[in-house]
């Protein structure tokens, strides 16, 4: 009779979640329509055609690309109302559409009627009987979960399932993050919709779904502001480029394609770094200080510039030596940025020049014969261009790879054991780390982009034509390697936006809130975190900084309560280890349980076998992923391991189709290793922890990061010890 009745609820959404699919197609029709006039509009051969033509396609696409982004589970909440509120169902889904008749077919999910659909509760239904929400593959309703929120209302409404929430959580996880739009609970509904202006701050533990109610957030935001996000832009930024690829499914498949999802290591436009240096060195250049050495720096004069300067002109010698050259430096630099004093830098020269002509036969000339006369001289403008160059941030940072360079600029700012950290990172190498980017960054607002040169410029280019488009700096010479960031294309003026979200925002350097910062000095904030996690060890240092970018901003903050990841049985062993070794943790509530106890295994003499028996027993019993955390030093030592997997088949105990899948060199690997820092904002099935002493011990903030480990299974957790 259940059955039956499942059965039958199933195949009555199904005519609806068909319905609503044709009409989709109609949109979509509708859409290409659109399309096809806007070029069609185009052909008129008149300004207003092209302007309409561009209107129209622009919105046509964006239109289709919203409507693409929908089919995977379009229709997934269904409300039945109290009879006078509504006698008919309201159904939510990813988009808003109408039928034929204009009328609501489907509610947007952030429109203000669907609300109610994450609000209610049995304690407050607010005029809600029964809540529904549809399972859905593709196309097909292949499960419905209901609850019943209001018992006072007469109804022979069917209630069918074992509730929502727990559906989704007990689901096995793939190597994507998914949206959570089904199953938003109250709290984070609360967060989702606060207020667009000034700064939101959500925190909470381990699995209180911080980043992916972030992540709906600014689905929210686009769609209660399109026309202020979309034209300023919205930057999510995250840990790590396997974070960033976790969660880069989210927002399309809520209909939102307008978004720069950004790693650390991306912020930077142009820049791809992902390499981290050592925690060592890492906590030099996160240091705020840093940003003193790198004003010092930015003030230099360029390594092997010309220190002096002489010509004859009219029985006039004319000098320009050090003492003087560094007064004309200091003069340029009072007015702004390096680079934007260029067109300051050929009349600086020539002033301090023409006060040095004396003889009579040089002052009855003039000044603007002096002018003309050097402006025309090789031997000057060779001089001028050396001595004051265009420079790109990149030419800037690697002065510091000069030792004595280093030291002078970093005289009271590092100690020589931290010179020497920074030194040997840079080392034989001239890519940059997720730690240099920040720096670059730094010394781009310091040095100021290059002026972009018009026909009404006077600067010293204009006067020698194009032979200064390819001059290079002493520094391209000595340092001369691939550069990962070219100032012509990427400028200052293109970096702010709209709104900036901050995910893991615990583990960022007082360097990185400088870098984020920039981006966001008229923007609205969303900032996600939990300090118990953080990877930064001064966190004071850090908070300064984060101040300070968000300074003179309203803030609105929100806590999330439940742990929606882990069973509870898993984060009893992490919050018992958190704890243990004096974390301050925000310990929230695990909403469901397992009875699976995590297990801990000693390695003894055979690490490889302790190992391979505990991924091969997890891959066994999940049907999702499989993480190894490993500390950073062996990573490459487990990753070998994996690679004969296929010598000890026999010993899978029934798992052999389990770990062939998960070692499948093609494809999506089921079974990954990983750091400790890796695995911020991800989760998986099953964890293999492999020498928990070791990832406690590589870092200052070790304890931290394995308190993290512990938190990212859903399943199955065991730990290999020593």
């Amino acid at each position: 009779m259940a059955e039956e009745l499942v059965e039958r609820e199933v195949a009555a959404e199904q005519a609806f979640v068909d319905r609503v699919y044709t009409q989709l197609e109609k949109s979509a029709t509708a859409a290409q329509d659109l399309a096809k006039e806007g070029h069609a509009r185009g052909r008129l051969g008149h300004e207003g055609g092209l302007v309409e033509r561009d209107a129209m396609v622009f919105q046509a696409a964006k239109r289709i690309a919203q409507l693409d982004a929908a089919h995977e589970g379009l229709v997934f909440g269904r409300l039945d109302l109290r009879p006078e509120l509504d006698d008919a169902p309201r159904y939510v889904g990813r988009i808003g559409l109408r039928d034929e008749h204009r009328d609501s077919l489907l509610i947007d999910w952030r429109a203000p009627a669907a609300a109610v659909f994450y609000q209610a509760t049995a304690a407050e239904p607010q005029g809600v009987v029964r809540r529904r929400v549809l399972r859905a593959e593709h196309r097909t309703v292949v499960g419905v979960e209901d609850e019943l929120l209001d018992d006072s209302v007469e109804t022979d409404l069917p209630i069918v399932g074992e509730g929502a929430l727990m559906a989704q959580l007990s689901r096995a996880r793939d190597r994507s993050m998914h949206s959570i739009v089904a199953t938003i609970q109250a709290e984070q509904d609360k967060a989702i919709r606060a207020p667009g202006k000034g700064v939101v701050l959500i925190s909470g533990g381990p699995g209180t779904g911080k980043t992916v109610v972030a992540l709906h957030r600014a689905a929210y935001l686009l769609y209660s502001d399109r026309r202020r996000y979309e034209s300023g832009g919205v930057l999510v930024v995250g840990p790590s480029g396997v974070f960033m690829r976790y969660i880069e499914r989210v927002l399309p498949s809520l209909g939102e394609t307008a978004v720069a999802l950004r790693s650390l290591g991306e912020v930077v436009d142009g820049v791809k770094a992902s390499r981290h240096d050592s925690p060592a060195v890492a906590d030099v250049k996160g240091a705020a200080r840093m940003a003193e050495l790198l004003r010092r720096t930015a003030r230099q004069q360029a390594p092997g510039s010309p220190r002096s300067f002489e010509i004859f002109w009219r029985d006039n010698r004319i000098t320009l030596d050090p003492q003087l050259l560094g007064r004309l430096r200091r003069q340029l630099m009072s007015h702004g940025q390096r680079n934007r004093q260029i067109p300051r830098v050929a009349s600086t020269l020539l002033d301090a020049m023409w006060r040095q002509v004396r003889s009579d036969r040089g002052r009855e000339r003039g000044r603007e014969l002096f002018n003309d006369d050097m402006l025309n001289d090789r031997r000057f403008l060779d001089f001028a261009v050396e001595w004051w160059p265009p420079l790109a941030a990149s030419d800037v940072l690697t002065w510091l790879r000069d030792p004595d360079f280093l030291a002078r600029v970093g005289e009271g700012v590092l100690s020589a054991a931290e010179q020497e950290l920074l030194l040997g990172s840079w080392a034989g190498t001239s890519d940059l780390s997720v730690e240099d980017v920040p720096l670059l960054d730094e010394l781009r607002y310091a040095i100021g982009d290059v002026p972009q040169r018009t026909d009404d410029d006077h600067a010293l280019d204009d006067h020698v034509g194009g032979d200064l488009q390819e001059l290079t700096t002493v520094s391209d010479r000595e340092f001369a390697g691939g550069r990962s960031w070219s100032p012509p294309t990427y400028r200052i003026d293109d970096d702010p936006f709209a709104h900036v979200l901050i995910d893991e925002a615990q583990d960022l350097t007082p360097m990185q809130w400088r870098m984020v910062g920039r981006r966001g000095r008229t923007a609205s904030w969303t900032i996600v975190g939990d300090p118990a996690q953080s990877s930064w060890p001064v966190p004071a240092e850090s908070e300064a900084a984060r101040a300070e970018a968000l300074a003179g901003k309203e803030i609105h903050a929100f806590h999330l309560s439940k742990n929606y990841r882990n069973s509870s049985e898993i984060y009893a062993h992490a919050a018992a280890y958190a704890q243990r070794v004096g974390l301050d943790a925000d310990l929230p509530e695990a909403v469901r349980s397992t009875g699976e106890e995590p297990v801990t295994v000693r390695a003894g003499d055979d690490p490889e076998g302790a190992v391979r028996r505990a991924v091969t027993e997890i891959a066994g019993r999940v049907a999702g992923t499989v993480g190894i955390v490993v500390p950073v030093a062996r990573r490459s030592q487990v990753n070998g391991w994996l690679a004969s997997w296929d010598e000890f088949a026999d010993d899978a105990r029934g798992a052999r189709a389990a770990v062939d899948d998960a070692v499948a060199p093609s494809g999506e690997d089921r079974v990954v290793v990983l750091t400790g820092v890796d695995t911020k904002g991800l989760e998986f099935d099953g964890i293999v922890v492999v020498r928990p002493d070791e990832i406690e011990t590589e870092s200052s903030t070790g304890r931290a990061t394995l308190y993290v480990v512990l938190t990212r299974a859903t399943q199955l957790l065991t730990v290999v010890e020593a």
